[in-house]
C-alpha cells in the first residue's frame, strides 16, 4: 500500500511503493524536453538552431587600411550642464601611395570613426614614390608646432616611430629613415606633418633636374 505524501512544505517528497518507475521532469528526460522545441540540445527545433556558415561567409576586404591614432571625449557646456561627445582621429590608407588624415566627432566612437574615414578619404594625396617604394629625395616639413624630415635609406627598412611610422606603412613607404625634430607629442600634428611632408616630393631629385 502506497504510503502518502508528506505536508513538509520544504522536502515535499512522494514516496512510492517499490517497483513504481519514478516520472522523469529534466531537461530532455522521458517526460520533459524530449517534445518540446529546442529539448533536444543543440539547436532543436528552434529558428537558426542550427547556425552553419552564416557567420563563417567571407567579407569583402575593405579598400583602405585605417589606424586610430587618438580618441578624446570632449565636453560642451550648456544650460542644462555638460554634453558629452567623442573626438577620434584616423589614418587611412591602401599602402600602395594613397594616404590620408581625418578626424570626426559624434556622440558615439563608431559614428565618430565613421566620420573621421570619410574624411581621410577626402583629403588623400598620392604619394610620389621610387619603384622600389622609397622616396626619392630627402624633405621635411612643419605643421604648427610639429616638424618631420624624412630621408631615403637604402636596405634600413622603415625606421619611424609615434604617427610618423602609421601614415609611411599605410602609404606602403619601405627603406625610409623619420625623425621628428620638434617637441611636440601631439600625434594629430605629427601626422599632419608626415603627410604634408609627403605632398611636396618630387619625382625627381634637383641634381636630376639640373
Amino acid at each position: 500500500m502506497a504510503e502518502q505524501p508528506t505536508n513538509n512544505p520544504v522536502t515535499r517528497k512522494v514516496y512510492a511503493s517499490p517497483g513504481t518507475a519514478r516520472p522523469s521532469f529534466g531537461r530532455g528526460g522521458a517526460t520533459g524536453g524530449a517534445n518540446r522545441p529546442g529539448g533536444n540540445r543543440p539547436g532543436g527545433n528552434r529558428p537558426g538552431g542550427n547556425r552553419g556558415g552564416r557567420f563563417g561567409a567571407d567579407r569583402p576586404k575593405p579598400e583602405f587600411d585605417q589606424k586610430t591614432i587618438n580618441v578624446r571625449r570632449v565636453a560642451r557646456v550648456v544650460s542644462g550642464g555638460r554634453r558629452f561627445s567623442f573626438s577620434v582621429a584616423l589614418i587611412a590608407g591602401d599602402k600602395n601611395g594613397r594616404v590620408g588624415v581625418g578626424v570626426g566627432k559624434a556622440g558615439d566612437t563608431a559614428l565618430a570613426v565613421e566620420k573621421a574615414l570619410n574624411k581621410a578619404k577626402k583629403a588623400m594625396i598620392r604619394v610620389n614614390m621610387t619603384d622600389k617604394k622609397s622616396i626619392p629625395h630627402e624633405v621635411s616639413a612643419k605643421y604648427k608646432s610639429a616638424r618631420v624630415d624624412l630621408r631615403p635609406a637604402k636596405g634600413r627598412g622603415l625606421v619611424a616611430g609615434s604617427a610618423v611610422r602609421v601614415v609611411l606603412a599605410l602609404a606602403g613607404l619601405h627603406d625610409v629613415n623619420a625623425k621628428i625634430v620638434s617637441r611636440s607629442k601631439d600625434k594629430l600634428n605629427i601626422a599632419r606633418a608626415a603627410i604634408l611632408a609627403l605632398s611636396t616630393l618630387q619625382t625627381k631629385t634637383k641634381k636630376e633636374v639640373k
